[in-house]
């Protein structure tokens, strides 16, 4: 190896072992504890927050597709968890499966009929700690024009600055189970499941 190539192979690992130091060290001060959260307004990072759902075809297969627009805000404070406040709303238009027909008929006046409900929304009611990092998230979601009452189970993820943008973020998963005949989505009941399974990913920065 020629000299000049030595020093452009220390110099890259140098940068290498930086941006690992680096990414470690934003890593340390993340946390995990609930307790530790900044209290404040966090709104939803539309970019890292999906709901992903799921129904059985005809017991054949599942059907699997997201809701990647979803937009909101959590108001929280550590020392009163119980007392937060947060408000979802979902472009249901933007429903995606990765098969283009499916997406039409998905939002055609047999399912979703996105062109009269553009929109679903989602407001918490009651937030009740199950665990150091668990809760039940009771609240109404309004979906076709219907609202009924459902409960999701959230686990909190971690809180820290993220350090790509160096904004402080939160995130938390939770999951949950409607009936879509409950909300008057009743095409192909029972052939195409009833019971619709709700996965969710949502990361929140900090308003400033």
């Amino acid at each position: 190896m020629s000299r000049s190539h030595a020093f452009a192979a220390a110099g890259l690992a140098a940068v290498l072992t930086l941006s690992a130091a680096a990414v470690v060290q934003a890593q340390d001060g993340f946390s995990r504890a609930p307790a530790e959260v900044r209290a404040g307004t966090y709104t939803l990072d539309p970019g890292h927050s999906r709901i992903t759902w799921s129904v059985s075809h005809f017991g054949f297969s599942t059907y699997v597709g997201q809701f990647p627009a979803v937009t909101g805000e959590l108001t929280i404070d550590p020392k009163s968890p119980e007392a937060a406040q947060l408000a979802v709303k979902v472009d249901t238009d933007k429903v995606g499966t990765l098969d283009p027909a499916l997406d039409k008929h998905l939002k055609s006046a047999d399912f979703l009929d996105t062109a009269k409900f553009p929109a679903a929304t989602f407001k918490a009611t009651k937030v009740q700690r199950t665990g150091e990092r668990t809760a039940k998230i009771t609240g109404d979601l309004t979906l076709h024009g219907v609202t009924r009452s459902i409960t999701l189970d959230a686990e909190f993820n971690q809180a820290g600055v993220n350090p790509i943008d160096k904004k402080y973020s939160l995130g938390f998963d939770a999951e949950g189970k409607i009936k879509r005949s409950d909300f008057g989505i009743t095409t192909y009941v029972p052939g195409i499941g009833d019971e619709v399974e709700l996965e969710i990913e949502a990361e929140l920065k900090l308003a400033s």
